[in-house]
């Protein structure tokens, strides 16, 4: 009988300790105080000098602010740095060839550090703002930037030249004298002996001065110009500078409502898409001779190409000329140099549909193709183009290596410079994310997703091409940092349901990954969150569209479901490493404890598929992206037993736009929709993000009309909810107030709109996130349930 007890006993503190562990009950207030509640993950990663100790940002006591900490890879132990500690952190920098000297900027100084004895020299101490220094190739001198002018700062006597002069506007020139005022003056010295002895005497004493002058840079004006980037090349005969001239535009206002002065204030903020736009030149000083001379883009190949889509506008397209008169604008990028003085520039197009990298001639400005890529949708793709800074270099003073979509994904690729041969260094149906090349240039250090799109892992490859090793193992996401002897690996990790945290491994395959902290807090770590599942549903048109699937325990479902939209459009959230969405992914939990079913998608569009996913959205915002939400909601319909009338959807930014397109034009599938800091009308955004998507409104008025939410709200049947930050600079405010009043006119009832005085585009206070998904929670609650 007592053994019955015991064993009974036991069976109830067992299975009371799983319920607690598995049936912890989640808030909406608990889950929105973000890190406050997830604890604050480690961030901005980076080496100390000597590769022994690794640099992040933490806060494990919940200080007012972060702080930066270090912790020794050996002993493993952590420390917070001193106020002192942060003023003797480097920087990175710039090595000298041998890698025994890093110079760098730190708070607008500059600094020399020995990497043999880690003694560190401080170079200026001044007011003004040094930067971007560089050695010389002969390594004699250090190079830098200030004030819109390069010096050169000789190590062996600690001697400054100043290399350049360049001078806001123009020229004074010297007036002239009209024919009564020279008669006038001539008559004055001839008369006066006086006058013309002082004249004499100051002109013998400015041409004393000239000719005793010390030699100095000659002045170069900018007119109504400005200068951005300045680089110099390694023999430091020429200096390559580029320059921009603003547009006549109109900015838009954001009014500011709740101030700390009582005062309404405007904020200044962007322009639209469409509008005028800057204009960029490059142009190279010979410092010899003091000539300079503008890169000539006019003539590169495809520089006069019309688009493809102007042809839907052409009244007789027998007559359509396919080529402008004149060449379009484009933004070259700062020069790259060779060990031997050989220079690369990335070219692109400014409507995106072109990317060229070129061989500079710095003698004279000409540019040799080494490689163009054209998309009659846009260029673009991680390290290639929009919005992602160009990854190329150079391999060996022959050799160039970079990145590009040519086959549909993004892929590495060398160049040689004489002959014109690329080789493919990487291929298949995955991406390079990110990629740097070894000290000595033999390996190759790439982020890339090869093992699934929903991984990312640290890979080595041989430069002259071969097969790609795998460095990292599990299952997850990997964000890498190179130790600078290139022995160590400083690794954030996280999984689905695992918050990033800080490892350190050798960098060789087979080696073990070791946690060096651990960040989340005790109410975070007391609920089992969901190990949510990865699927495809076929969409259709025949492709399989990946997402995240919550579903919950088969006693709570309640037979409906949520379909989230995730933002920025190009962005990937199917994937096993932490969520950016990680409030959302929590929701999620919270739904699925609720009953909901919930299905994250990554739509057309989405980051980490290719080309043709991420262009798939090209003229037509709201066609397939929205199509791939719609045909989500039949396959949870057919799979997972949905009620066809108990489906809702929400998102922010993007998601919220597509939130506002399925709420308008398929009324019969979402009952209800939560659409956040929504993108209303297309031609009311920026032109960075919108122009290479839907070109422009004048030129391409079809694409806004079919993919802005404004012209279709007269299709509204459900209940939606607009929640939307008063201060948002990215997303405007006017957005969803000029839909309000569509709504309004069109006299449509089941809608409501909450606004958020004190939040911009990314909210910032718990208070706000907690009231916003308060709301979309009952939404859902009094409209699904």
């Amino acid at each position: 009988m007592k053994h019955l007890f015991l064993i009974f006993t036991l069976f109830c503190l067992s299975f009371s300790n799983s319920q607690t562990k598995n049936q912890s009950q989640l808030s909406i207030d608990n889950i929105m105080q973000g890190e406050g509640f997830v604890g604050y993950l480690p961030t901005d990663v980076s080496w100390t000098d000597d590769s022994k100790h690794i640099y992040f940002s933490w806060n494990p006591d919940n200080d007012t602010l972060r702080s930066t900490y270090r912790v020794h890879i050996n002993t493993q132990k952590i420390e917070k740095l001193s106020f002192e500690d942060l003023k003797a952190k480097t920087n990175s920098g710039v090595y000298s060839k041998d890698y025994t000297q890093k110079v760098y900027e730190k708070n607008g100084d500059l600094f020399l550090l020995n990497t043999n004895t880690f003694e560190n020299k401080r170079l200026t101490h001044t007011n003004n703002r040094e930067t971007n220094p560089q050695f010389s190739a002969d390594e004699k001198s250090i190079i830098f930037q200030q004030d819109n002018n390069l010096f050169q700062w000789h190590i062996s006597d600690n001697t400054l030249k100043q290399l350049t002069d360049f001078k806001s506007g123009h020229k004074q020139s010297e007036s002239k004298l009209n024919a009564k005022d020279q008669w006038l003056e001539d008559d004055q010295l001839k008369y006066f002996n006086i006058l013309d002895k002082r004249k004499n005497e100051n002109d013998a004493e400015s041409y004393r001065q000239e000719q005793t002058r010390f030699d100095s840079p000659e002045p170069i004006y900018l007119g109504d110009k400005n200068l951005y980037g300045l680089d110099i090349s390694p023999d430091l005969k020429y200096v390559i500078y580029r320059v921009y001239k603003s547009p006549n535009d109109k900015n838009t206002i954001v009014p500011d409502f709740v101030t700390q002065s009582g005062y309404t204030k405007d904020l200044n903020a962007r322009p639209k898409v469409g509008g005028e736009q800057y204009t960029y030149e490059s142009w190279i000083l010979n410092l010899e001779t003091n000539n300079h001379y503008q890169m000539d883009t006019n003539t590169i190949e495809g520089i006069k190409d019309k688009p493809a889509y102007l042809k839907d506008y052409a009244e007789n397209l027998s007559e359509f000329k396919d080529t402008y008169e004149n060449a379009r604008e484009v933004i070259i990028s700062n020069p790259i140099f060779s060990e031997d003085g050989k220079a690369i520039v990335n070219i692109t197009s400014q409507d995106h549909k072109d990317r060229w990298i070129m061989l500079l001639n710095l003698k004279d400005g000409s540019l040799k193709q080494l490689d163009r890529q054209h998309d009659d949708a846009w260029v673009g793709g991680p390290g290639i183009g929009w919005f992602s800074s160009p990854e190329m270099g150079w391999i060996d003073n022959n050799t160039i290596w970079f990145k590009s979509e040519k086959t549909g994904y993004a892929h590495l690729y060398s160049a040689n410079i004489t002959n014109g041969n690329i080789k493919a260094l990487t291929q298949g149906s995955f991406e390079i994310r990110e990629t740097s090349l070894s000290k000595n240039r033999k390996t190759f250090f790439i982020i890339s997703n090869k093992v699934s799109p929903h991984e990312h892992h640290f890979y080595h490859l041989p430069s002259k091409g071969g097969k790609m090793t795998q460095i990292t193992t599990r299952k997850g996401g990997h964000e890498v940092t190179v130790s600078p002897d290139e022995k160590q690996l400083a690794i954030r990790y996280s999984y689905s349901n695992k918050p990033w945290e800080l490892f350190v491994m050798p960098n060789k395959a087979g080696a073990k990954m070791i946690q060096l902290t651990e960040s989340t807090t005790d109410e975070f770590k007391s609920y089992n969150w969901i190990d949510s599942e990865i699927i495809n549903f076929t969409a259709r048109d025949g492709a399989e569209v990946p997402a995240t699937l919550y579903t919950p325990d088969s006693d709570k479902k309640n037979g409906a479901a949520i379909i989230f939209v995730h933002g920025a459009g190009y962005k990937q959230n199917v994937h096993h490493w932490w969520a950016d969405y990680y409030r959302e992914y929590m929701f999620h939990n919270f739904l699925a404890d609720n009953g909901y079913t919930v299905l994250a998608i990554d739509f057309r569009a989405s980051e980490g598929y290719g080309r043709d996913w991420r262009t798939a959205i090209y003229r037509h915002m709201g066609g397939k992206d929205l199509e791939d939400q719609i045909d989500g909601a039949k396959y949870l319909i057919d799979d997972h037993d949905i009620a066809k009338d108990r489906l809702g959807i929400y998102g922010g930014s993007y998601g919220g736009f597509i939130t506002l397109m399925a709420m308008f034009n398929s009324p019969e599938t979402f009952k209800s929709g939560a659409a956040l800091r929504s993108v209303t009308d297309w031609a009311h955004y920026n032109h960075g993000y919108t122009s290479p998507i839907l070109n422009t409104p004048v030129e391409d008025p079809i694409a806004y009309k079919q993919s802005s939410p404004i012209y279709f709200a007269e299709g509204l049947k459900g209940h939606l909810l607009m929640l939307h930050g008063m201060i948002d600079t990215n997303v405007h405010f006017q957005d969803v107030v000029r839909l309000s009043q569509r709504l309004i006119e069109l006299k449509k009832e089941n809608w409501e709109l909450a606004v958020f005085p004190l939040e911009g585009h990314g909210f910032r206070e718990s208070s706000s996130w907690s009231d916003e998904y308060r709301r979309i929670y009952k939404l859902f609650q009094e409209t699904l349930n």
